[in-house]
């Protein structure tokens, strides 16, 4: 699982259990404001030393592996030279904002609007939905495509490349092509749904040329990188993953990933809804001809502002967070407005404390920034019951930050609804797992993989969400302060 803060492996047993495992810290740079990068050769490095590393922590032979399932994160690319392999820059990371003035052009263009007039004409006559979701297009920092389009413009090496000779792709496209040594040129639907430059509708690429390394056929890793030949059996990316590992596999199934950002993943079958406001439609997974969609909302600054306000010494460690949050009546009227990361709807979004009080101490503080927390749940809840037209059925939630019980117990006070938390909070592994032993036979069907499923802690709504309406509304108003800083 390659994530934004982690590379991890874990070796599963037939039980779903892990026999195995290993962590590297993902070392982001930051060469300039609001630039994000990875370096290619660092994370190889990581990414093969915590395979090598996990299957010897197992005590096995890496010839004792059905198989390799990859999870990675989304939105993150490099562009190299196809015939030497060199990269011609770092990884941009999906967090990165230097495409921030390129996409507000566009957002504020003439020519976006008259997109949108035409597509909402044909969708008023026609009533497809496929041309209700560029009636609401914009352009947000996300998305691969615009940062791509910069580099067309701004890497001089990109520019000179000659015709063919220049290979672009997220993080399991570069791993595929370092792992066959160059043999595979390949992503898979749930990744290049997520890049804004594939079709969902059409299951297809935006621009035919893309079309071509759309398949399933991964090969096996190189037999000198592991001393044998590893079948590569799934390739996925992080939030669909996860939600396949949750076993949401029926429509109105919700999967909640509190992690470095928040995604709250629906399953909506094989109905895909158009992208209205905050909500993206994305290829779920395709296993033989069953395509599985879903419609997904994020949020920034989930993980990253707990860890930012560990950095500054608020806390020594993260489990005393929730206990710190409970330990007062409320946060004393403090807000936490969070904005460290990237926001699709104002990249200058500022991150700041309101409401400060000489009698504010650092329980009021960790407590303002958890209730921020809950309280931006809500409001994507909110969203998804009004714009997805399929009833909600589970809710399970993954990622490091379900593990804090003030965040996961408010969340359900607010949205009146019941929140399972698995054993394994690893969801995006465990979904790649499946996956790759889906396609081996080392599992045999989904009905199988519920079985498997082992949840920790249910919880369910303790308190009217009105109690929690004084609070919420001085967040809201705060909110409306921090904008376009």
């Amino acid at each position: 699982d390659v994530g934004s803060t982690a590379v991890k492996c874990h070796v599963y047993d037939r039980a779903a259990a892990i026999r195995g495992s290993s962590y590297r810290k993902v070392e982001s740079l930051y060469p300039r404001p609001g630039w994000v990068e990875l370096d290619p050769e660092v994370l190889w490095s990581q990414f093969t030393g915590v395979i090598k590393e996990a299957v010897q922590a197992a005590g096995l032979h890496m010839r004792q592996i059905a198989g390799l399932g990859i999870s990675t994160q989304r939105g993150t690319f490099i562009t190299w030279h196809k015939r030497t392999g060199k990269p011609f820059h770092n990884f941009i990371s999906w967090q990165d904002l230097r495409s921030a003035e390129l996409v507000n052009s566009w957002n504020n263009s003439l020519l976006l609007k008259v997109i949108h007039v035409i597509f909402t004409v044909l969708h008023f006559f026609t009533g497809n939905d496929r041309y209700l979701a560029p009636s609401f297009l914009t352009f947000s920092t996300h998305q691969t495509s615009m940062k791509l389009s910069w580099v067309f413009k701004n890497i001089h090496e990109v520019k000179a490349a000659k015709k063919n000779s220049c290979c672009f792709g997220t993080v399991d496209t570069w791993l595929l092509y370092r792992l066959t040594k160059g043999s595979v040129y390949a992503t898979d639907y749930s990744n290049a749904s997520s890049t804004g430059i594939f079709e969902p509708f059409t299951v297809c690429a935006v621009h035919k040329e893309c079309c071509c390394y759309l398949f399933f056929n991964f090969g096996s890793t190189d037999s000198e990188i592991f001393g044998i030949p590893i079948p590569i059996m799934a390739v996925v990316a992080d939030q669909q993953s996860a939600t396949f590992g949750e076993c949401c596999f029926h429509p109105g199934d919700v999967k909640l990933t509190m992690g470095t950002g928040g995604f709250w993943n629906v399953n909506t079958g094989e109905q895909l809804f158009a992208s209205q406001g905050s909500l993206y439609p994305l290829i779920g997974w395709k296993i033989g001809e069953e395509v599985v969609y879903l419609t997904e909302g994020s949020i920034s600054d989930i993980g990253t502002a707990i860890k930012w306000a560990q950095d500054i010494e608020l806390f020594t460690n993260v489990d005393e967070t929730a206990e710190m949050a409970q330990s007062t009546a409320d946060s004393q009227g403090v807000c936490f407005i969070p904005g460290f990361q990237v926001s699709g709807d104002d990249p200058y979004l500022c991150a700041s404390f309101m409401g400060l009080k000489p009698s504010t101490n650092r329980n009021h503080l960790v407590r303002a920034i958890l209730e921020s927390l809950a309280f931006r749940n809500k409001l994507l809840y909110d969203i998804i019951e009004k714009k997805v037209h399929i009833p909600l059925r589970t809710i399970r939630a993954d990622g490091g930050v379900s593990n804090n019980s003030f965040v996961m117990q408010m969340t359900s006070d607010l949205i009146n609804k019941k929140i399972e938390k698995p054993a394994n909070v690893d969801m995006s592994s465990l979904g790649a797992a499946f996956l790759a032993g889906l396609a081996s036979g080392f599992w045999t069907d989904k009905e199988q993989l519920k079985k498997l499923r082992r949840v920790e802690a249910v919880f369910e709504p303790q308190k009217d969400s009105e109690e929690y309406k004084p609070a919420m509304d001085a967040w809201l108003q705060a909110m409306k302060h921090s904008p376009h800083w």
